[in-house]
């Protein structure tokens, strides 16, 4: 460094081989404003189904039926415990179906495994087992 030249603590900027596409950005921006609506209003229909049976697919929502209370400011929200649990588990459900559907549609129709420069792996002969000495 001479005497007069910059000096500077941040690295260089690398530039990345790859480039995300843009549609994917906005696929992902939707599904994660989708999944929770989706999620949403299917626990307002499955609370409420479950509300209107005689025999009832989970007993332990009726616990939970009373309404969100905040105790800061002493009001009582009209959602009620119940739909925000059922909407958080079909939320987690929600996510899961999706990376398990990415993760099938990439190990489809993903890159190659190998590049062009790159040979797969040898293939190992099968080793005998050692018999017992008796």
């Amino acid at each position: 460094m001479g005497k007069y030249g910059r000096f500077s603590t941040q690295a260089a900027e690398t530039k990345r081989p790859w480039t995300i596409h843009p549609i994917w950005r906005g696929i992902g921006c939707v599904m994660i404003i989708l999944i929770p609506l989706l999620s949403y209003a299917g626990a307002v229909v499955l609370v409420n189904e479950n509300a209107e049976r005689s025999t009832p697919w989970l007993p332990t929502l009726f616990a939970l039926m009373h309404p969100l209370r905040i105790p800061i400011i002493n009001r009582d929200l009209p959602i009620s415990v119940a739909v925000l649990v059922v909407s958080l588990v079909l939320m987690m459900v929600g996510f899961a179906l999706l990376m398990v559907l990415y993760s099938i549609l990439y190990s489809l129709l993903g890159p190659s495994r190998y590049g062009p420069l790159d040979s797969p792996p040898l293939r190992q002969p099968a080793r005998r087992s050692a018999r017992r000495k008796r």
